[in-house]
């Protein structure tokens, strides 16, 4: 495992140095005293009253690939259509609930997984959330696909070639990665795992905005997510 998130323990003999037992934590201490609350109202009773499913819209792509500009179009959409939605934006997250976290692999895995998290609460509450994240590694988006139900989670490969996207460099953050004022890019200096098999592929290179989210509403309505 990369990261271990309980521990182990080794028992040695203190006069032969041989290891007479090891063992694994399996819970963290502090779980214990931890039990899921039920509230009065359910999942499903919330999803009555809005006339639409809900699900997690997870854009991927590399930075300046527009994942934010379409996600954020997407929303006016479903907005203008009475339909429930939230957008969690890589950024914004940023300045408040994963304001601890850097940009390191650890950093970034716990900064996908607080969002999954967050996203799950708010399938709960019957609402679409669209979610802004280059999220490069398939482990770490796999991982948010499998604490919902199948067909709650919709990977977006919003697919920009890395030329396009250090064009446009809307931030600066290219320039900065390419002076080495910017470590473990995404890119440059650390990888982007494609999806193997998102449900909705957007080439942008042959898609403008309103193509793409033309795209992603047919998906909608063919999974019955959304019904007008």
């Amino acid at each position: 495992m990369d990261h271990k998130q309980t521990g182990s323990f080794i028992f040695i003999d203190r006069l032969t140095n041989v290891t007479s037992g090891a063992g694994l934590i399996k819970d963290k201490a502090e779980s214990r005293n931890v039990v899921w609350h039920e509230t009065n109202v359910s999942k499903e009773e919330r999803i009555a009253i809005k006339g639409h499913r809900p699900c997690i819209l997870w854009f991927t792509g590399l930075s300046g690939a527009g994942k934010s500009t379409i996600a954020g179009a997407v929303e006016s959409y479903l907005n203008q259509n009475g339909v429930h939605t939230y957008v969690l934006d890589g950024d914004n997250v940023r300045h408040g609930l994963n304001k601890d976290l850097g940009f390191s692999k650890t950093d970034r895995e716990e900064n996908i997984r607080r969002i999954g998290e967050v996203a799950k609460l708010f399938l709960d509450a019957g609402v679409i959330v669209l979610t802004s994240f280059i999220s490069p590694f398939r482990r770490d988006r796999d991982n948010v696909r499998n604490i919902v139900n199948d067909d709650e989670f919709i990977e977006i490969f919003v697919d920009t070639p890395l030329n396009v996207c250090e064009k446009r460099d809307p931030k600066g953050l290219y320039k900065r990665a390419r002076a080495g004022e910017i470590k473990e890019f995404t890119g440059v200096d650390s990888p982007y795992e494609e999806p193997l098999n998102p449900e909705i592929h957007l080439e942008t290179k042959d898609l403008s905005v309103d193509e793409a989210v033309e795209k992603v509403i047919e998906h909608l309505k063919n999974a019955g997510i959304i019904n007008f």
